[in-house]
């Protein structure tokens, strides 16, 4: 998935249009998720995911400027990407029918494993430029490997455990709103009014599709 992100970005794509191709995540999961988990999406979610997607394209819009750049170019950038998409989206719903419950610590061995398998021949193959290493590059590295491997990746196992897959997937669309708010803090960048009102309509969208359903009291 981060290979998939990361190479799109590489190839000059932006990264508000990546975060907008994978942002459709929750939206397949859903589509997905009916057919070969049986879980139900009600009205209710599915106005939540469309919701939370607005919002997703609301906050990472005005980033997402690829002026000037042809079909053919367009199409190279953005297959890294739909492949991270479509591989997180599978892992979801495989994890979901067939591994839960699982240990976090021996899925995280597997999956780091499995990725090592795949991503270091295709490192040794396709990387020329010499890395050079620096405070900057190592702590970028730390962050990569202990908060969004280690650290995302095993609260969405134990949130897979124990929800839907549709309602799990759901929290990704809070990513964008908070990295807006996390480049303010870290970097400065200003947060307009159309980040304000997607992050708004964002919260709005997930509360929509995580609220559980409404019991009925029983009458007679």
């Amino acid at each position: 998935y981060l290979g998939g992100v990361f190479m799109s970005i590489h190839r000059g794509l932006p990264a508000g249009v990546s975060a907008l191709v994978v942002g459709m995540q929750p939206l397949l999961t859903a589509a997905l998720a009916g057919v070969l988990l049986g879980e139900r999406v009600s009205a209710r979610q599915w106005t939540g995911l469309a919701l939370g997607f607005g919002g997703v394209a609301l906050v990472v819009g005005s980033k997402a400027n690829v002026d000037g750049v042809d079909g053919g170019a367009l199409v190279h950038m953005l297959i890294p990407a739909l492949a991270a998409l479509l591989g997180i989206t599978a892992g979801t719903l495989y994890q979901k029918r067939y591994l839960q419950p699982c240990a976090v610590p021996t899925a995280n061995f597997v999956q780091n494993l499995a990725a090592f398998a795949l991503m270091a021949p295709l490192a040794l193959l396709l990387e020329t430029e010499v890395v050079h290493f620096n405070p900057a590059l190592l702590g970028a590295l730390a962050w990569s490997v202990l908060a969004l491997t280690l650290g995302g990746s095993s609260l969405l196992y134990l949130l897979i455990q124990r929800g839907a897959a549709t309602s799990v997937t759901s929290l990704l669309y809070l990513v964008p709103p908070t990295t807006a708010f996390m480049a303010w803090l870290l970097f400065n960048e200003p947060i307009t009014a159309i980040t304000v009102a997607g992050t708004a309509l964002t919260a709005l969208g997930v509360s929509l599709v995580v609220r559980p359903p409404s019991v009925k009291p029983a009458t007679g």
